[in-house]
């Protein structure tokens, strides 16, 4: 039996400005731990296709990741909350969605995504804002487990959490892939794809 390797993706395309601020982007990835551009199409897609309209990205960083969310959330009329350790780098990604998506909604916080999340959960529990229907993690991954044990309390049911660097950083994600995979409460999946990604959706 023939097979076959495809090797293009077919990624979403932006005007001029945002392409060229990708590509730069896209020049550092190394330097920032970002996204390669097919797992940054996926999670564009992956917002589009479970319609999200209230996304906590966990790991801003210099924004490439935060670039492709908010530029679902123009299809889908949603809103980005995005935390992140490191003001000089979240700098960088406030300015460059400024350029990309100014008219979408966006809740940069800087801090301890911990205790970040934390605050978060009393503003949910306090009726003061409504649960995020998704999660991306990409953030110190040994903090997987506590980063998913708020997300869980903070996540709308049939809401998808999607964890970046499960394979590449496999030793440290360990005991949160298996945590998800013992929980009944979530379907999950590991795709081999980048630096190998697992989605799990909240029943």
């Amino acid at each position: 039996m023939e097979t076959c390797e495809i090797k293009k993706v077919n990624t979403a395309y932006f005007d001029d400005e945002v392409e060229e601020i990708l590509s730069s982007l896209e020049r550092t990835r190394c330097e920032f731990w970002n996204l390669d551009r097919a797992s940054a199409n996926f999670l564009n897609m992956l917002i589009k296709i479970n319609n999200s309209k209230n996304v906590l990205e966990i790991g801003t960083s210099n924004g490439y990741s935060g670039i492709w969310i908010l530029k679902a959330l123009e299809e889908t009329k949603g809103k980005l909350t995005t935390i992140e350790f490191w003001e000089k780098r979240q700098s960088i990604a406030r300015k460059n969605f400024k350029i990309c998506a100014p008219n979408v909604p966006l809740e940069p916080k800087i801090g301890s995504a911990i205790v970040v999340l934390q605050d978060l959960e009393e503003e949910i529990n306090a009726l003061k804002r409504e649960k995020f229907d998704f999660v991306f993690i990409d953030a110190n991954k040994k903090e997987y487990v506590e980063y998913f044990e708020i997300a869980d309390r903070i996540l709308k049911s049939g809401g998808i959490i999607l964890a970046d660097n499960i394979l590449t950083h496999y030793e440290k994600t360990l005991p949160y892939v298996n945590m998800l995979f013992s929980d009944k409460n979530y379907q999950s999946q590991i795709i081999e794809m980048g630096a190998g990604m697992m989605i799990s959706r909240k029943n």
